[in-house]
């Protein structure tokens, strides 16, 4: 499964907390497309089904939602975010990633 690096699960229960939904998770999910084949895909989604999905909760707080499809993908994987001069925002480290496209949000 994947793993939330401390800021990032910090911003995600930021984010959840501004959304005032307590049913609401943070879903990551891999999907094809992009540059590079796969692209990454986060959004907050209220909606899991027990059959598909595994969640697991990072601080107490932060539940995520990924399905077995992109679990595959994701096995490994850190979720981080960054906020400074010269980057901001989230990123993923995936080890099962053979290559990656400039921008960073497509994979192979």
């Amino acid at each position: 499964m994947l793993t939330l690096t401390d800021s990032a699960s910090a911003k995600v229960a930021q984010l959840l907390k501004e959304e005032n939904d307590a049913a609401l998770a943070l879903r990551v999910a891999v999907r094809p497309g992009g540059c590079s084949g796969f692209s990454y895909e986060m959004f907050f989604d209220a909606e899991t089904d027990a059959e598909v999905d595994q969640v697991a909760t990072y601080g107490g707080a932060v539940r995520v939602v990924i399905d077995a499809t992109s679990a595959q993908l994701l096995t490994g994987a850190t979720l981080d975010y960054k906020d400074g001069l010269q980057q901001t925002g989230f990123s993923i480290d995936n080890p099962n990633a053979q290559r990656t496209c400039g921008c960073g949000q497509s994979f192979s």
